[in-house]
């Protein structure tokens, strides 16, 4: 599954719901996901693997044109860890 339509596709026909219902489901997880991220709360896919806000110092860095250097400003970052259920159904446990 590369799309969204793959995807949806997938759900639908798993749950037995309608494709329109399944893009509705989709579009709304992708919504409660950015929400909470933005809030800094984290998000638990249950089977699949948690999504937190990483905080990124400010560090300093090197401009590749010119050699000059610079400062990275600090930021926020989404990251994704995969829950162990994940990692042994990939490697076929």
């Amino acid at each position: 599954m590369r799309t969204k339509k793959e995807l949806i596709d997938t759900l639908a026909e798993m749950t037995s719901q309608s494709k329109k219902d399944t893009e509705a489901f989709v579009d709304a997880l992708g919504n409660a996901v950015r929400e909470s991220l933005s809030k800094g709360e984290e998000v638990v896919l249950p089977g699949v693997g948690k999504f937190t806000v990483k905080e990124r110092p400010a560090r300093t860095g090197r401009n590749p044109q010119t050699g000059a250097t610079i400062t990275i400003a600090a930021r926020k970052a989404p990251a994704f860890s995969a829950l162990k259920v994940l990692k042994d159904a990939i490697e076929g446990k």
